[in-house]
């Protein structure tokens, strides 16, 4: 080895940059010479050597890079270039960037946004898009005037922060957020969306501690409690049974139970005065079950709900995850299914809180290895009941399964396919996991089986995923804010020996969201199926199955979201019957069996223990046009529903009455009937020409009366009055004046016959 090393030293040939990289299991080195420029090794199994692999760039290169996402190493070449390697092909690059007029010292990937920066001799910072291989932007003359430099180069991607040394001093470039026109829901980050069926609204939390209601018709926000935890970001959501109230769970490890007025009435002491991450509230008929940031099952039940702060109880099934446990999901009458990160599923009895079964997306294959293994036998094998994990444990742990990435199998979502009633009988998937490495995997839990996994969102890392009540469709989104929509309304109906992998028919794939999809929901309204989804952005869409354009909470102008969808006209019969189970719910009163929330001494609808310190409560800034949404929701729900001019007639014998009782039930109800055109009158269509002015010279021109002093002067004229015609005149007068009271007499006669 020495021989070698004065080689290296004579040929100035310098070793660079070392470094082990997880998702390859390999080491990566590279020298500043043009043969070996960089050299890949791994171990295989049962082989005591390194196995390596290079590849040669001309004069060498300074530094490296590897983008585990776009599995692409980007090398800074002594050259000039920056070139882009695949590890599996070492004949030639798959992509080279030119544009530096001086040898390249660092590179390093901006992984969100699949970009590269790399900083060259000449203190100049260029920052790359690697699928079109252009420069996008370049900073020169920002850096210190030193020409002798030892250089360091580090990109704080989670903060937007560029560090660059020089020898002794420190440059620092810090990112501008990006101004987008883009409406926004929320100021901050969405972290979860909710459906209410009852209120129908949406309800949406964000990283500022702030919830807002949304009207799912119009858009609009109705109202919004401010400060729920503080300052403290609310990572989760949940409603409970009769959606009366809403629990929020935050990172400051409490959940609190709030009232849709504002006012807190419980505190849920989940981190027992620490900070957690709470992933998912999962609420049951008599416990509320907390997951996300340890190995064993938070638990509190509804029993004690009496006073205002709550402490968690023990899980009485103990710890059987490894790792975290990230989700969870229930099957009626006593089926819980958990998630953790390093992809185990277990399956436990509600009732007794004791585990049964494990699930592994990598024991199906030491089944297929071993066909004579049993699941159970499996998991009694290869896992023990106990806390500490025993020596078999640890050697299963430590990877009997050595090609795994953690994290790659994180199980993040599960939920079941309740429409599936007879999966026990004739088989078939009655499971949905979804999590790491974009993967979707359908189980059948009674033959402990993964039956199919697909790949739905590929190089965006963890993904969630939600499903209709029908389990007709399935909305997958990722960390680039893609969202697609899947129909598996008969994907994986039998049970089958051998995995599929081949992925449901995609309906619907688009872009609704500028970064990370966080929360999605399904839900139906006046006949469509409408998809909820809510990202890091600060935005809240919705959208349908077939292809409507998106509508996003928060836009100026407000109009009713019905306009947006035109789907198929769906069957008149099935609208009566829907409409007829419509009118017999009664929606706010659920008996204690049905309640989740509802106990026989104290429940969470107990007013008592309100907090006096409640949350503040804004209304909308802007108000509802029409009915007040308040009185608008009162009104839906006492009056009987009339859909698309339709009939609806309600049974006589039902015990159920909804609005018309009494001497009004035998009343006809019907659709009204379309009233004829009216034919406007002709001074409404053509005003002007009734109601304008007329010119003066149209006007009748009437004579104006002689003064007084005029006509006295006229009658008692000396120049041309005589005494004979002045008694000539009297004369007549008095004869006109009898004349006149004469035919007054006769008009008067004639009226009277």
């Amino acid at each position: 080895m020495q021989p070698k090393t004065n080689t290296l030293k004579q040929k100035n040939i310098k070793k660079v940059q070392v470094t082990y990289d997880a998702s390859l299991d390999a080491f990566i080195s590279s020298t500043t010479s043009n043969t070996n420029t960089v050299v890949l090794a791994w171990r295989e199994k049962s082989k005591k050597h390194l196995k390596m692999t290079s590849f040669n760039v001309a004069e060498g290169i300074h530094a490296f890079d590897y983008h585990s996402q776009l599995n692409l190493i980007a090398t800074a070449g002594i050259n000039k270039k920056v070139c882009l390697w695949n590890p599996y092909v070492v004949s030639k690059p798959v992509g080279i960037l030119w544009g530096h007029s001086a040898s390249v010292i660092a590179v390093q990937f901006f992984a969100a946004r699949k970009q590269l920066f790399s900083f060259s001799k000449d203190k100049v910072l260029r920052l790359w898009d690697i699928q079109h291989q252009l420069s996008i932007q370049r900073i020169a003359c920002s850096f210190p005037k030193s020409q002798d430099f030892r250089c360091l180069f580090h990109f704080d991607e989670a903060h937007g922060r560029l560090f660059i040394s020089f020898n002794n001093q420190l440059a620092l470039l810090v990112m501008k957020s990006e101004a987008s026109t883009r409406v926004k829901s929320h100021k901050k980050a969405v972290t979860c969306v909710l459906y209410s069926s009852v209120l129908k609204q949406v309800i949406s939390s964000d990283a500022g501690s702030t919830v807002s209601f949304w009207m799912i018709d119009t858009g609009q926000k109705t109202k919004q409690f401010t400060g729920c935890h503080g300052n403290a970001a609310i990572s989760t959501m949940a409603l409970d049974a009769n959606e009366t109230r809403l629990l929020t769970g935050s990172t400051d490890g409490t959940i609190k139970v709030w009232d849709f007025s504002g006012y807190c009435h419980h505190t849920l002491n989940v981190g027992r005065e620490g900070a957690v991450d709470i992933s998912q509230i999962l609420v049951l008929k008599k416990t509320i079950l907390v997951t996300g940031w340890e190995r064993a099952i938070t638990v509190f039940r509804l029993q004690n709900f009496n006073q205002f702060f709550i402490q968690p109880e023990k899980w009485k099934g103990g710890i059987q995850h490894r790792d975290n446990i990230l989700c969870a999901a229930f099957l009626p009458p006593q089926t819980l299914v958990t998630g953790s990160y390093d992809g185990e599923i277990i399956l436990w009895n509600n009732n007794t809180e004791n585990a049964h079964c494990v699930l592994h997306p990598d024991y199906q294959r030491l089944l297929e290895s071993k066909p004579g293994t049993e699941p159970q036998k499996l998991f009694s094998a290869g896992r023990s009941r106990s806390t500490c994990p025993s020596t078999n444990q640890a050697a299963l742990g430590a990877h009997s399964l050595e090609t795994l990435t953690k994290g790659n199998n994180a199980v993040v979502g599960l939920c079941f396919l309740e429409a599936r009633k007879t999966t026990a009988e004739t088989g078939g998937a009655n499971l949905v996991s979804c999590g790491g490495s974009g993967y979707v995997r359908f189980w059948d839990t009674f033959k402990k089986q993964l039956l199919a996994e697909f790949l739905a969102h590929g190089g965006v890392g963890s993904i969630i995923m939600s499903t209709d009540k029908s389990n007709q469709y399935l909305a997958t989104g990722g960390l680039d804010g893609q969202l697609k929509i899947w129909d598996i309304e008969e994907y994986c109906l039998n049970s089958s020996k051998s995995k599929i992998t081949q992925a449901p028919a995609l309906i619907r794939s688009f872009r609704p969201h500028e970064d990370q999809i966080s929360s999605l929901e399904m839900c139906k309204m006046g006949g469509h199926l409408l998809i909820i989804s809510s990202s890091a952005d600060g935005s809240i869409c919705v959208t349908d199955v077939c292809g409507a354009p998106l509508w996003i909470f928060g836009q100026a102008k407000h109009g009713q979201i019905e306009n947006c969808f035109s789907l198929p006209k769906r069957d008149t019969n099935l609208m009566k019957s829907e409409i007829q189970e419509e009118s017999k719910r009664e929606i706010p009163l659920l008996s204690k069996e049905e309640s989740s929330l509802d106990l026989p001494e104290h429940s969470l609808l107990d007013k008592k223990n309100k907090d006096e310190t409640a949350c503040n409560v804004r209304p909308s800034e802007v108000t509802n046009s029409g009915i007040k949404y308040k009185e608008r929701n009162i009104f839906m729900e006492k009056t009987c529903n009339l859909y698309n001019g339709k009939v609806m007639q309600k049974s006589s014998t039902s015990p159920k009455t909804c609005c018309y009782e009494g001497a009004f039930r035998s009343l006809s109800i019907r659709a009204l009937k379309e009233l004829p055109e009216v034919k406007k009158p002709a001074f409404l269509l053509d005003p002007e020409k009734y109601f304008r002015e007329k010119p003066e010279e149209e006007r009748s021109q009437i004579p104006e009366p002689p003064s007084l002093s005029e006509t006295l002067k006229a009658v008692f004229d000396e120049k041309n009055l005589f005494p004979k015609e002045i008694l000539d005149r009297e004369r007549r007068a008095k004869q006109l004046c009898q004349e006149t009271s004469s035919e007054v007499k006769i008009k008067r006669n004639k009226k009277q016959l």
